[in-house]
């Protein structure tokens, strides 16, 4: 029993991670229906640039605020002079680019960082908690506190501020935002920039845990893809629900089986799941973009 549990906290974890990484992909695709491929970089750079900071004698909250605000800043210059220009073109096209983002972003930080992991102080500690005779640390429970802490202040913005409303109606249709006093470019690259600092805050959380280096975002960015995918593209409950199902999925395979299958097995799910529910599941059926 206490091997399970240990299964599951460690599952947690892991899907808090990817469950983050995929609201940072249903902000960006509900503002612009764009699939934002930089998405597992704007993670890595929120650990990087913290580290950076701190090797510069910030102290540990100050290089973390520069790591968010400089990831922000990132997002939106990606958006004014990479995908803003090309509104209007296909839908891979848009994919491209921000899959050439992600590549010349990585490269950069190769250059500049290295390619070693770096790591960060635990925020909390790092004394294990004993649950039921499994452990679980204070940092992994930091991060799962936090992606839950995300998700409410998201969904109190999106529904009960004029902010929200207003990105949601610049999501919606373009055309009608416009005519009421909407500046929709505004809203996109808040959504751009609001992606991109979740994205660097989780990536400050898990650095204690998995260490940073130069290439974790793109296996983050597929994994975050594919929990978005799974709960629902564009839903952020989706997003949470398909983050934690593909944690706990890789936590059991590599538990029960073997971790080598750990990767395999969570895509095999997500396709059955799909098979069930084509559209994720809370994923609203017949969902067309304006």
């Amino acid at each position: 029993m206490s091997e399970f549990l240990q299964f599951i906290l460690a599952g947690m974890t892991v899907g808090a991670i990817y469950s983050v990484v995929a609201l940072g992909f249903t902000m960006v695709f509900n503002a612009s229906g764009v699939v934002n491929f930089a998405q597992g970089e704007f993670v890595m750079l929120g650990g990087m640039l913290t580290v950076y900071g701190m090797a510069l004698g910030m102290p540990y909250s100050v290089a973390a605020l520069f790591a968010v605000v400089a990831t922000s800043l990132i997002s939106v210059a990606l958006y004014d002079f990479a995908i803003r220009p090309a509104r209007g073109a296909p839908v891979y096209a848009l994919i491209i680019i921000t899959v050439g983002a992600s590549i010349l972003i990585r490269g950069l930080t190769k250059i500049a960082f290295g390619t070693g992991p770096r790591d960060l102080p635990p925020l909390l500690g790092d004394e294990p908690v004993r649950v039921a005779g499994a452990v679980i640390l204070p940092q992994s429970m930091l991060v799962i506190a936090s992606t839950l802490a995300i998700y409410l202040c998201l969904w109190l913005l999106l529904q009960k501020t004029l902010l929200g409303h207003a990105v949601v109606a610049s999501a919606n249709n373009r055309m009608a935002a416009q005519m009421v006093g909407i500046d929709v470019d505004v809203m996109t690259r808040f959504s751009f920039s609001l992606s991109a600092a979740i994205g660097a805050f989780s990536g400050i959380l898990i650095s204690p845990i998995t260490l940073v280096s130069y290439d974790m975002g793109t296996m983050l960015a597929l994994k975050g893809f594919a929990a978005a995918i799974l709960g629902g593209m564009g839903s952020p409950l989706g997003a949470i629900l398909g983050g934690v199902l593909v944690g706990l999925s890789e936590a059991m395979s590599a538990g029960y089986l073997s971790s080598q299958y750990k990767d395999a097995t969570a895509f095999v799910i997500i396709i059955l799941v799909l098979f069930v529910f084509p559209n994720g599941l809370v994923g609203k059926s017949g969902h067309e973009r304006v």
